[in-house]
């Protein structure tokens, strides 16, 4: 499994003080048990340990907690093959998560505190043994089933019950072990007939609240056989938006890679902008464009969704409306397997990080 509940035992938190204007940081270490005493415990006493790293202090009825009003990142350090750890193009993550906040009219977090905050997280973190340790054996699946640390910033509005505005958030940044993030077996997608974002609306902004939608709809195509959903534009019912918590992209007939462009109901994901860079460096055609179903299912011949989590992942068929684009026999395409390659080898240090992606601890 992907995510799991053994949180770090150190984690940041920080609140914004609207008298000062100022952010006030705060470390909290709920136990520090090396990771291989914890290994040796009771699973009893074990579980202990586990739900006391949960309580983080903030307020339990919130704007966050009534009505989903919040935002959040994901973003992964790596343990290199040179024994060192990385994190990925934390730059990206900073400024995304400053913009996501501002879009929520409340105080944006500082870029530089993010970055910061994040290099002493896995630091402290990794002082007690909790970063995996890099293993050559994820060489041989192109890291498909390799470890990394996925870190989950967070925003968390002040205590309140009445609909408004978080004039003093919260920002905490916490963290597990992960490995591969979909389940095993078939790699099938389903368009929905959900609508994940509208024109106007929050798709943009990695938001709590968006993510309610995909869950259901996440749930409903698991229980009708397929692995993944993917979203329509909520306007013409007929343009690819993203997947449930991922972007898209698809290789068509005439060779070229073709993602839907970037739009107030789309994420711009970090993963997406990176895979954007190595396939035109690959010297690949890239469009971010417009793309419909109708197109997809006449002449899309490869298709995988790319995320923190999802990294790239391939899908093996679409269906909609009843009717199965099968994509390269099922199989994972050549594109999507060499990009994959490339990408996981940058982070995890094996192959050279000649765009300087990786901020090295």
């Amino acid at each position: 499994m992907a995510f799991t509940l053994e949180m770090y035992p150190i984690s940041y938190i920080a609140r914004y003080n609207p008298q000062t204007k100022s952010w006030e940081e705060e470390w909290i270490e709920s136990d520090t048990i090396p990771y291989s005493q914890l290994l040796t415990m009771n699973e009893e006493d074990r579980q202990k340990v586990f739900a006391n790293r949960n309580q983080l202090g903030i307020p339990a009825v919130s704007y966050t907690s009534q009505y989903g009003y919040g935002c959040f990142e994901g973003m992964k350090a790596y343990p290199r093959k040179d024994g060192k750890i990385s994190i990925f193009r934390p730059d990206r993550n900073a400024n995304r998560f400053k913009k996501s906040m501002e879009g929520l009219y409340c105080p944006g977090f500082p870029e530089e505190m993010y970055i910061k905050a994040s290099c002493e997280f896995i630091r402290r973190n990794a002082e007690l043994g909790y970063v995996p340790a890099y293993n050559s054996q994820w060489e041989e699946n192109n890291y498909a089933s390799a470890s990394a640390v996925y870190m989950r910033p967070f925003m968390n509005s002040e205590a309140a019950i009445g609909i408004g505005i978080s004039k003093a958030p919260y920002v905490v940044i916490c963290a597990t072990s992960v490995s591969t993030y979909f389940k095993g077996g078939n790699t099938k997608a389903i368009i929905t007939n959900r609508i994940r974002a509208t024109p106007q609306g929050t798709g943009w902004i990695k938001c709590a609240s968006n993510y309610v939608i995909s869950t259901l709809a996440k749930k409903e195509a698991e229980e009708a056989g397929f692995m993944e959903v993917v979203y329509l534009d909520a306007v013409e019912r007929k343009y690819i938006q993203e997947g449930s918590s991922c972007n898209i992209f698809f290789l068509m007939q005439d060779g070229t890679l073709v993602t839907p462009e970037l739009g107030d109901t789309i994420l711009p994901g970090i993963t997406r902008a990176s895979i954007i860079d190595l396939a035109r460096q690959q010297g690949h055609k890239v469009e971010e464009r417009p793309i419909s179903i109708e197109e997809v299912m006449d002449s899309g011949m490869e298709c995988f969704v790319t995320g923190t989590a999802a990294g790239i992942t391939p899908i093996e068929s679409l269906t909609h409306n009843g009717v199965e684009r099968v994509f390269n026999n099922r199989k994972p395409g050549e594109l999507g397997e060499s990009l994959q390659k490339q990408l996981k080898g940058i982070q995890y240090g094996a192959i050279q990080d000649t765009n300087n992606w990786n901020l090295i601890l």
